[in-house]
């Protein structure tokens, strides 16, 4: 008989990875996390009964990285562009960035942070015009004036480290924030993050871990990090404790900052995010169901909505379920 504390998935099609394709997990049954060292068990609506957090977990933990993910190259030099290639200081050393340049006008701008989905700690083109069916680089952001960084991430392009994914890169984001917030044309209290599908889950985990972002933005992540089919994943994915400290539903009670998670009707609503709404008793993480889209095609109009949102200072995701974005 399953615990009454488990949390069951149904995921009834693909769980979508960025733009590289699809896994399919018939019934996944995400345990409770394990017991403290005073016997209590996780509840369902994240954490462990006993007020376990995330960060004092994993400070208290080991991963064990038993592979390692393709090597993506070197960061495209991009110049040309609207944007510069820079390195930022991490816990395991300097990391690639590419971050808008300088506009010149003697003025603080808003930023975010973006996590694309797929391999999210390799970066590439996010310069160049994108489908909209699927724009990856959140060009909306861009387009409202947001100043935009996309770290790279530890193991990624010529980084130093070795991809972890969804443990270490949470660090590794956050030091992200911290050059960010120092850029002189940046206003540091006007510091934002988000992330698409694998750049979705990131963010909800650092959600978890920080609350020095203004607002974080998370499209169409998973509840559990087992949900990628073992993609993604560097440690021994029958290992449930390295699960339950990558998986975002054990920890959505540590989440302080306003966090909004987005799917399109037609994308991983029902198993992946549905379940995560229905555990969910914090007021700070809302999730809204975007109609007539699915996992990719929210991005391109639902960052054009948000990128003015920024750069007005004033965040309402109000009647996005009901709207119907173009």
């Amino acid at each position: 008989m399953r615990s009454k504390n488990s949390i069951r998935l149904l995921v009834s099609g693909c769980i979508l990875i960025g733009s590289f394709g699809c896994d399919l997990q018939s019934e996944l049954i995400v345990k409770p996390a394990a017991s403290d060292a005073a016997g209590s068990s996780a509840s369902s609506g994240g954490g462990t009964s006993s007020g376990e957090r995330l960060l004092s977990a994993k400070a208290g933990f080991t991963t064990k990285i038993t592979k390692s993910g393709e090597y993506a190259g070197p960061a495209e030099d991009p110049t040309g562009s609207d944007f510069e290639l820079i390195k930022y200081t991490a816990p395991v050393g300097d990391l690639v960035a590419y971050i808008t340049k300088d506009p010149g006008d003697g003025t603080k701008h808003p930023a975010i942070i973006w996590i694309t989905g797929g391999d999210c700690n390799s970066i590439g083109d996010v310069w160049s015009a994108s489908e909209r069916s699927n724009d990856q680089s959140a060009a909306g952001f861009r387009q409202a004036g947001v100043v935009m960084m996309f770290p790279s991430l530890r193991g990624g392009n010529d980084n130093p480290g070795k991809r972890e994914g969804f443990f270490g890169e949470v660090d590794d984001v956050i030091a992200a924030a911290e050059h960010l917030s120092k850029v002189g044309y940046v206003d540091p209290n006007q510091v934002y993050l988000g992330g698409h599908s694998t750049g979705g889950t990131l963010t909800l985990l650092v959600a978890a871990s920080t609350d020095r972002f203004k607002g974080i933005f998370s499209l169409g992540p998973v509840a559990a990090a087992p949900q990628y089919g073992g993609e993604f994943v560097y440690c021994d994915v029958n290992d449930e404790r390295e699960n339950e400290l990558r998986s975002p539903i054990y920890w959505m009670d540590d989440i302080k900052t306003p966090t909004y998670v987005f799917e399109g009707e037609d994308g991983n609503w029902d198993g992946a995010i549905e379940v995560m709404q229905q555990q969910n008793k914090n007021p700070k993480l809302t999730f809204h169901r975007i109609g007539r889209h699915d996992h990719f095609s929210i991005i391109a109009p639902l960052t054009e909505r948000l990128g003015k949102q920024v750069i007005s200072g004033q965040i309402d995701v109000g009647g996005l379920r009901l709207s119907q974005l173009q």
